[in-house]
């Protein structure tokens, strides 16, 4: 084929040619010299060689089409970074915005809105918000988010007869950007017919306009205080001019996610006694991405009244083989959640004499389990947020004063003997001034609602009664000898040994006298330790260091045993040095592992 005889299709017709007679082409030459032996197999493999390229780069251009990453993206057209807590069974896709109802929103101008209160070029992003300003500015007030949900959720049907809902969001001063972003992702992800009213309550922020100028979208209202009141009175005058016989509570800084309103409006008409939050989704503070967050999680608190998110336990997870059903928590977070108007008139609102933000959803939280309700999450309700780590705003008698007397005015009420734990955990509360609660207590009387007690026995019994350090004073003797350090004025490490016992236990040497405080065996700042964890080890005392496992103790009957060795104090093993204390395999019957302990009153 040197000499370019063949066209399009010749070789193939070549091929035939040589092959359909059933002749052999040996020595036969084909017009040009070439023997047509070699020239077909040159054919056949040139054939092959452009099937076998065609097929890989087929091959790569489908796997490339088929694989090629489609990530969600914000409104500026940056891929949002995935949550590193997301969970391995929810739905990946994007949630795009359903068509914008024009009755409701297509006449209210974002970018009239927005445009005077615009980050000025040089202005710290974080300095009036506390968080990005810039980056949630650049972002669309109806963004594309991710659909967050288990796969299942999407599978639920809800009944068509759900009550509506007033949705409640107090602020003050407030970005526009997130403002107007809360206030658009509820219209356009909520069944227009469930959203009775938003009622924005302004906190008495600098620019009135921030809450008025929304109120020409339809279902919008603006209520604004003539003074700085805080979150929980704000809160209950929005809940006092509701119209719907549901609340909804947000916070000014969130964006809801796809059909996060059925699920908690179908709870809470199921069992009107029931408080509903959904899972809190981050959005970050620094990118305002969109970030799942972990459906194992729940509301907890320490004796501090510190609020956490932490995991259920195996035994609660594996109780739950579906993962849409919803989850009990021992408090919720307070900044989301669905209450029934008259339930929430009923409990008693909001304690307001409580100041600003902080320990109210404690107080409603104990009230709502200890008086007669439920508080569940709702896995297939989700609701971004932004967490910030510090307020923008500042308290009349600051962060720290007015916590402790939010969370007082919570202990003093609904824990009983049990607030003992809280004063000894924060300190600094103690003789702080919180306020006159008769009011609040004799709403509990009236409720009938139940104690403190019940609660951490029915509700969260996984917060444990704090061990208190008992110190105790000993002298500890074997066969009329004492224990006691060698040298008690040696710098280093003393030797332990037993001494001759003083005659009287109103004089005993300072030596000789030990403290028992939990495991520790002490004398001053220093504890009985082991050298090593052989069975066999030394015994000396040396400086106490918390959680050193070399220096932990139990009383075993009469033997004195290494929690972690198992080994118990002898004081004859070793022969090189009579009364010298060491560890040794407990034996019950041998006499040098038998003490005495006498107390020191």
């Amino acid at each position: 084929i040197r000499g370019g005889a063949l066209g399009p299709g010749g070789v193939l017709q070549a091929a035939a040619a040589g092959l359909g007679t059933g002749q052999g082409a040996r020595g036969k030459r084909l017009p040009g010299g070439c023997s047509a032996r070699p020239t077909m197999r040159r054919v056949r493999l040139n054939a092959a060689a452009l099937l076998g390229v065609a097929w890989i780069l087929g091959l790569f251009y489908y796997l490339w089409q088929g694989g090629k990453a489609r990530p969600a993206t914000q409104g500026h057209g940056e891929p949002q970074p995935q949550h590193p807590r997301q969970d391995a069974g929810s739905q990946q896709a994007v949630t795009a915005m359903p068509p914008l109802d024009k009755n409701n929103l297509q006449t209210f101008e974002d970018k009239a809105y927005l445009s005077s209160k615009l980050l000025r070029l040089g202005e710290d992003p974080y300095g009036h918000h506390a968080f990005n300003q810039q980056e949630s500015e650049k972002l669309a007030s109806d963004r594309v988010i991710r659909d967050t949900r288990h796969y299942r959720c999407s599978s639920l049907h809800y009944h068509e007869d759900l009550p509506p809902t007033s949705v409640i969001v107090t602020f003050h001063n407030e970005a526009r950007s997130t403002l107007l972003r809360t206030v658009k992702s509820i219209l356009n992800r909520s069944p227009s017919k469930l959203i009775q009213e938003i009622i924005l309550v302004d906190d008495y922020s600098s620019d009135p306009d921030d809450c008025e100028l929304l109120t020409k979208i339809p279902k919008v209202r603006c209520l604004r205080n003539t003074k700085r009141e805080g979150l929980i009175r704000s809160r209950v005058k929005g809940a006092d001019a509701a119209t719907a016989d549901v609340l909804t509570f947000l916070d000014s800084h969130c964006e809801v996610n796809k059909d996060w309103l059925q699920p908690l409006l179908q709870r809470v008409k199921e069992d009107h006694t029931r408080v509903l939050s959904p899972i809190i989704d981050v959005i970050s503070l620094d990118t305002f991405a969109y970030l799942a967050a972990s459906a194992d999680l729940r509301g907890g608190f320490d004796w501090s009244l510190h609020f956490k998110w932490e995991q259920m336990s195996i035994e609660q997870k594996m109780a739950r083989s579906d993962p849409t059903q919803s989850i009990r928590t021992p408090v919720i977070a307070g900044g989301i959640f669905v209450i029934n108007k008259s339930w929430f008139n009923h409990l008693g609102k909001y304690d307001t004499q409580m100041d600003i933000w902080g320990g109210e959803n404690f107080e409603l939280s104990f009230r709502v389990w200890m008086c007669g309700g439920s508080l569940e999450i709702v896995p297939c309700s989700r609701v971004g947020h932004v967490f910030r780590k510090r307020h923008p705003y500042d308290f009349p008698e600051g962060n720290a004063l007015t916590y402790i007397r939010n969370t007082k005015r919570t202990v003093e009420v609904w824990m009983d003997d049990y607030k003992t734990y809280y004063y000894e955990a924060r300190p600094s509360a103690v003789g702080k001034a919180y306020g006159n609660v008769a009011d609040r207590q004799e709403l509990r009387r009236r409720l009938q609602c139940k104690s403190f007690q019940w609660y951490l026995a029915n509700i969260y019994p996984e917060l444990r009664i704090p061990e208190k350090e008992v110190f105790e004073m000993v002298v500890i003797r074997q066969n009329g000898k004492c224990l006691e350090q060698q040298s008690p004025y040696r710098m280093d490490n003393a030797i332990i040994k037993l001494g001759h016992c003083s005659d009287t236990l109103d004089a005993i040497p300072s030596d000789q006298e030990w403290t028992l405080s939990g495991p520790l065996i002490k004398q001053n700042d220093k504890c009985v330790v082991i050298t090593n964890f052989s069975i066999d080890s030394q015994v000396v005392l040396e400086q106490c260091r918390q959680g050193d496992g070399r220096q932990k103790w139990k009383l075993r009957g009469s033997a004195i045993q290494h929690l972690v060795t198992g080994a118990c104090l002898d004081s004859q093993a070793v022969k090189s040095e009579p009364h010298r204390v060491s560890t040794a395999p407990c034996q019950p019957k041998l006499h040098s592992q038998q003490w005495d302990l006498l107390k020191v009153t």
